[in-house]
């Protein structure tokens, strides 16, 4: 088997940093191209135009669609440049910040970079917390066409 191409899903949990080194370090083993994926879920704002106790008009001119979704794109720019500078050291690293739901958009970059191995973290949730909040790190495994990692947290 040769791993030549790794996508690595990243978002800002200790979920994810984890599981981003630990794919970096196969990556680093493999001397693989890394795909660095951030998903970016759209953001859905209420049409709200009153304040519901007051009855007076709201100002919502700082939290339009167009400045949520620039600084969400800003903070998935920080925390790609902030895994590649901790990890990469060396690796040829192509990135993606996407906006989808972060499963169809893990397995969208995943056919665009051609990878040969997909590692995701887990929040590892059970029960209703599953029920409820869904898992990324299952629909992923269910729907890649290509061998899916999924890294849990190490309590220590």
């Amino acid at each position: 088997m040769k791993i030549s191409k790794i996508l690595i899903g990243i978002d800002d949990s200790k979920f994810a940093e984890y599981a981003a080194s630990y794919g970096f370090d196969i990556a680093h083993t493999f001397n693989a191209h890394v795909g660095l994926v951030h998903i970016v879920e759209p953001a859905v704002i209420a049409d709200i135009t009153n304040d519901t106790i007051m009855g007076l008009p709201i100002q919502r001119d700082d939290y339009n669609e167009v400045n949520i979704l620039s600084i969400q794109k800003e903070q998935a720019n920080n925390i790609i440049e902030r895994t590649i500078e901790k990890y990469a050291k060396g690796l040829e690293v192509t990135c993606f910040n996407e906006y989808d739901s972060t499963a169809d958009g893990i397995l969208s970059c995943s056919k665009e970079f051609k990878a040969d191995l997909i590692v995701i973290g887990t929040h590892s949730r059970s029960g209703i917390d599953r029920l409820l909040m869904g898992s990324v790190a299952e629909s992923v495994v269910r729907n890649a066409q290509v061998p899916v990692l999924v890294v849990p947290l190490v309590k220590e």
